[in-house]
């Protein structure tokens, strides 16, 4: 494999290698021997640059990213109880901070999801992760007198990590397909229940070492501008619909009218969205709370002691953020396997491994209520079996919207779907939950068993969601073939994908011979 180096002498390319240039690939046996000269030293780097663009590559960068992402998010989740001693805000107030962070990441996704669709998209991904690194660094620094303003940042952020969840998935549906793809959108869609883990590993952590919550907030930023450096130069920008062999036919653009009408009309689609949304009210109320009412039944029962002061015990945050970790990991893996074993006894498979994992999740959630009131470990236990289950359907989920919408349009599926699952799920969650437990310790203010058990029964809307959004995955499998053989009729027949790689063939030896490179061959299939 050989990589173009600007017109300078390929090391190391035999007549059969293929040179991967940034506009496609071609023999070097094609190019004017008279046109080749030494490589320069900026020369060699750019070609080496370009060779470390492999899809693989680019997975990997990007599921770092999506770590990341969810790493932040979460990192305020594991340090919430200070939050709350610094600037003195109830159980409402506190899970305000989730609510704006994910209205105005669902606000954003759209937009984001139209402008994926028509630009260059690894630009937009490394704006955006270096936007929410700057203003989470900035947070840190915020005085107890202005909690408004810390809310307004986690507002700011979820604009940043908008942009990243509704137009990364794009690109590798762009660089992979079928299995193969499913087994990349796994690792990539670990990275949530992985990132959920970490931040609150990485919260508690960074305040124990530094006495001082406020440090649970600088680490990520710098990682993350790690990241948005390495996808704007290691990460290639695939054209849409390359994978699925659709580049040349796809080229014209629907308008965003006409993209909602169609998106609108797709029930698998549409079904599946609604069940995100399911899955995502659980997760945001959990990951806010979960914490919290596992400190509170300890305090019940006698094992730990009311904090009254910073820092806060910050063993719960970092078991829950452990298991959150490890059943991301399991959940993703064993839905993926479980998807391609059903897939050899029905079409149906993905949709319906779904609805079973979410009305199973359901029933062990269920039980955590009632193991907390004995038994830590037998609540923690439930968690983990409610977690693995829950988080069995994320890539499953990714993969059916790749089957079901055609790949110019998939940016836009991908943000409304975020929009949905979002305003539907965990924007309003953590908010109602807090804002039911205030409710029901109102009489009883002072009471930690009362404060334990309106928690409890706050929480316990989640179980019946989750079992209705089972219900939307059964739905979604009534509608999934027809929907999947819909968008595989706009895929062009196998004569005229051979057709439209004769013609590209052709204009690539024809801009080689006159030397025009990589620039005048993308020019000319833009004609043809």
């Amino acid at each position: 494999m050989c990589v173009e180096g600007d017109g300078c002498e390929l090391e190391s390319c035999g007549k059969s290698d293929l040179v991967h240039t940034l506009s496609g690939t071609m023999s070097p046996g094609l190019k004017s021997n008279a046109d080749l000269h030494p490589c320069k030293p900026g020369q060699k780097f750019r070609a080496s640059l370009l060779r470390c663009r492999s899809p693989a590559a680019a997975a990997g960068i990007l599921s770092f990213g999506n770590v990341l992402n969810y790493m932040d998010r979460y990192t305020v989740a594991g340090v919430l109880l200070d939050i709350q001693k610094h600037f003195t805000v109830t159980d409402s107030e506190a899970g305000l901070l989730q609510t704006v962070f994910i209205c105005s990441f669902m606000v954003a996704a759209p937009i984001f999801g139209y402008l994926g669709d028509r630009f260059n998209r690894k630009v937009i991904l490394s704006c955006g992760i270096f936007f929410w690194s700057a203003v989470t660094l900035s947070s840190s620094f915020i005085t107890k007198e202005y909690y408004w303003l810390f809310v307004l940042s986690r507002g700011l952020v979820g604009i940043g990590e908008s942009s990243y969840s509704s137009i990364s998935p794009t690109i590798i549906g762009d660089l992979f397909t079928n299995n193969t793809r499913t087994m990349v959108l796994s690792i990539f869609y670990f990275a949530i229940p992985l990132g959920s883990g970490l931040g609150y590993i990485l919260g508690s952590s960074a305040k124990h070492a530094a006495g001082d919550w406020h440090w649970a907030l600088r680490v990520s930023p710098v990682l993350g501008m790690t990241a948005g450096t390495l996808i704007l130069f290691c990460v290639p920008e695939p054209k849409r619909g390359s994978a699925d062999q659709l580049g040349v036919q796809l080229k014209a653009r629907t308008t965003w009218a006409c993209d909602m009408k169609a998106l609108a009309k797709n029930r698998s689609y549409v079904f599946s969205s609604l069940a995100s949304a399911a899955v995502s009210f659980a997760t945001g109320a959990f990951g806010m709370w979960i914490p919290q009412y596992l400190y509170r039944a300890q305090v019940v029962q006698k094992t730990v002691i009311p904090c009254t002061e910073e820092p806060c015990s910050i063993k719960d945050s970092l078991i829950f953020g452990a298991i959150t970790c490890v059943t991301g990991f399991l959940g993703v893996l064993i839905g993926a396997a479980s998807t391609r074993l059903c897939r050899q006894k029905t079409e149906r498979a993905d949709p319906l491994v779904c609805a079973v994992s979410m009305l199973g999740s359901a029933i062990f959630i269920c039980f955590i209520f009632v193991a907390a009131k004995k038994s830590i470990v037998g609540a923690y236990i439930c968690i983990f079996i409610g977690e693995t289950l829950l988080f069995l359907n994320w890539a499953i989920t990714a993969d059916i919207l790749m089957y079901v919408v055609i790949p110019t349009r998939r940016a836009t599926a991908v943000a409304l779907q975020s929009f949905t699952s979002h305003i539907l799920g965990d924007a309003g969650s953590p908010y109602l939950i807090g804002l039911i437990s205030d409710a029901l310790q109102k009489s009883y203010a002072h009471s930690a068993l009362w404060q334990f058990l309106s928690l409890g029964y706050a929480l316990m809307l989640c179980p019946f969601v989750i079992i209705l959004g089972g219900m939307f995955f059964l739905a979604t499998a009534l509608f999934f073939l027809d929907d999947r053989d819909a968008a595989e009729k706009q895929c062009p027949p196998p004569h005229t994908q051979a057709a439209a790689s004769s013609v590209f063939s052709a204009a690539e030896a024809v801009c080689t011979e006159e030397g025009q490179g990589g620039r005048d061959l993308s020019l000319l299939i833009d004609s043809i």
